[in-house]
């Protein structure tokens, strides 16, 4: 939604480094090739977007691949961190929103939200230009609101 306001195309980062790893899932990529695999391929996918500009949505692990964290603060990019509590974020997991995400240090996505969310949290934010909370309640119209408030 905010790349149509702005006129500029966007990318999904997850969809494009699944796509160079030639897989439909992430789940499938770490099952075949592992994280680091998978790490590796997301930050060349992430070089290759920030070539292209536009607006760009990085996956939760971006900042965690080897360079990634590097990557993103040389850009030059607007950075915004869409901040969602770990509530809110159990909540989207139980309807299926992330149905693909494999589990990232425990055996279930959804139990281990409050703990992947505490290890990101600090970085994700430091990364930020700016954080923009998400509310349960708030639907994606009044989010784009704030999105565009917020970079001008």
């Amino acid at each position: 939604m905010l790349a149509d306001h702005l006129g500029v195309s966007s990318q999904d980062l997850d969809a494009l480094t699944l796509s160079r790893m030639g897989f439909a899932t992430v789940t499938e990529a770490w099952a075949e090739r592992g994280e680091p695999a998978f790490r590796a391929a997301e930050v060349e996918a992430l070089k290759a977007v920030i070539e292209r500009g536009g607006v760009v949505a990085l996956g939760g692990g971006t900042p965690t691949a080897p360079g990634g964290e590097e990557l993103i603060r040389r850009s030059g990019a607007v950075t915004i961190y869409l901040r969602a509590q770990p509530a809110l974020l159990r909540r989207r997991l139980a309807r299926g929103a992330g149905a693909d995400r494999p589990p990232l240090i425990g055996d279930d996505p959804i139990d281990e939200i409050e703990r992947v969310f505490a290890l990101r949290d600090a970085r994700h934010r430091a990364i930020a230009d700016h954080v923009v909370e998400l509310s349960a309640h708030e639907q994606p119209g009044e989010t784009l609101e704030r999105l565009v408030g917020v970079i001008g």
